[in-house]
């Protein structure tokens, strides 16, 4: 399963606008063999478990006697904000997690330490993942963690008999949406949940041509997905025009919600046994029984019945910084970070794990399964180091709100697609 991934995107996050601060060209600060320091590890966002974050602090202290490691929980606003600053600055953090389409972008800057010399050590790792941070035949990031979408439902709202191909998806939500419930919910800004009806239609984002990108968004077939997804958008949901995925949770535990794509992750938000964050305050309450107890997921059906949809693979990666004055410290965190203790754990979240081998601590439930079959026929975002700058500028969430605005369609995936290669293409 694993090693089928194609080339893998990031995970709920904005990238950064690299451009004008790299650190090539300057010198690595000197490197400490103090038998006593403190190693930083950076961790966004709430993914990566608690018990993982124990085994990691743990293992490391106690192979790395003297030594303390602190991890400290930043934003994806973070990574695309202030990251590139820190990781310039004199006092760059040590470790950092970044979201797959971005670590090209840092790489490219000069901002991560070269791996090779570790590389051999980190066992057999996802390939998708490690092209994801590999630049000019280089590793500079490391596989962390994967994710894929999958549809919750329950049978409550959606009936016993499910949707077997993407059209039908739709025409499903359509009927089951009211004044009150979303049929699929739905956001404008949620441009991950978006690809896969371009994908599905044989579209694509932008494909390279030598050393040019041309970007087709306004192909026939992308068109096609578009005009679909401005369907449900209309007729087929009650999120907000111009929201994004945050209230979904909200809503599906509301019995708001007929079938909501999210990552499998989030049963454990909607089952009450993984804490989850309502307007900044977290909770451990998940759904109500009746919607739990029967809890069911399934891949998006795709073009074709039987075929699960492309979705967005989502996922992070792992670096050193570059300006690290404790490279050496560093890479054995990330060595821990590969080891299959700490991946196991990754895995028992349901994220797919970095490491081939801890995939089979993944738990055997529905969702999980739904993720396996999803990410099988997974896409990412075009493997260029200025992709980063695509999503900092917001150009498809913001061509996805005039969409489902009522928009046209053809003129504003137009307009998109220049404004995309005017960024490649630089």
């Amino acid at each position: 399963m694993n090693t089928k991934l194609g080339a893998p995107a990031l995970l709920g996050a904005s990238a950064v606008v690299l451009a004008g601060c790299a650190a090539s060209g300057t010198s690595a600060p000197e490197q400490s063999d103090a038998a006593t320091g403190e190693l930083t590890v950076w961790l966004v966002g709430a993914d990566t478990p608690q018990t993982a974050r124990d085994y990691l602090k743990e293992t490391f202290e106690d192979e790395n006697e003297g030594w303390t490691l602190t991890i400290e929980q930043k934003t994806w606003d973070d990574v695309s904000n202030t990251y590139t600053a820190a990781l310039s600055s004199n006092s760059a953090p040590d470790v950092v997690e970044v979201g797959n389409t971005q670590a090209l972008g840092f790489a490219d800057a000069g901002l991560f330490a070269d791996l090779s010399d570790i590389e051999g050590d980190l066992g057999e790792m996802v390939a998708g993942l490690v092209d994801a941070g590999t630049l000019d035949g280089t590793l500079y990031a490391a596989p962390y963690y994967a994710g894929g979408r999958v549809v919750f439902y329950t049978p409550q709202i959606v009936g016993d008999t499910l949707p077997q191909t993407l059209e039908q998806y739709v025409e499903r939500g359509k009927e089951l949406t009211t004044a009150t419930v979303s049929g699929i919910y739905a956001p404008g800004k949620d441009w991950y949940n978006a690809l896969p009806y371009i994908w599905s239609a044989g579209g694509e984002i932008a494909v390279q041509d030598g050393d040019t990108w041309d970007a087709q968004l306004s192909s026939p077939e992308s068109i096609e997905g578009l005009e679909m997804l401005q369907d449900v958008y209309e007729n087929a949901t009650n999120a907000p025009v111009d929201g994004n995925e945050k209230a979904a949770n909200i809503a599906f535990c509301a019995g708001e919600v007929g079938f909501l794509s999210t990552p499998a992750w989030a049963e454990g938000n909607l089952n009450g046994s993984w804490p989850w964050e309502v307007e900044g305050e977290e909770t451990s309450e998940g759904c109500p029984d009746t919607f739990a107890k029967d809890l069911g997921a399934m891949p998006l059906p795709g073009a074709t019945a039987g075929e699960p949809a492309p979705i967005f693979a989502g996922g992070s990666n792992i670096a050193v910084a570059f300006k690290s004055d404790a490279q050496g410290k560093a890479k054995a965190a990330l060595k821990i970070m590969l080891s299959a203790g700490y991946q196991e754990l990754l895995a028992a979240q349901s994220l797919i794990p970095g490491l081939v081998e801890a995939a089979s601590a993944l738990p055997d439930t529905a969702s999980a399964q739904a993720q396996a079959a999803a990410l099988v026929n997974s896409k990412g975002t075009p493997a260029s180091p200025q992709w980063g700058e695509v999503e900092a500028a917001q150009l498809i969430p913001d061509a996805l709100v005039k969409i489902a605005q009522g928009g046209d369609v053809t003129e504003i995936a137009t307009e998109l697609d220049t404004a995309i290669e005017a960024i490649l293409n630089k």
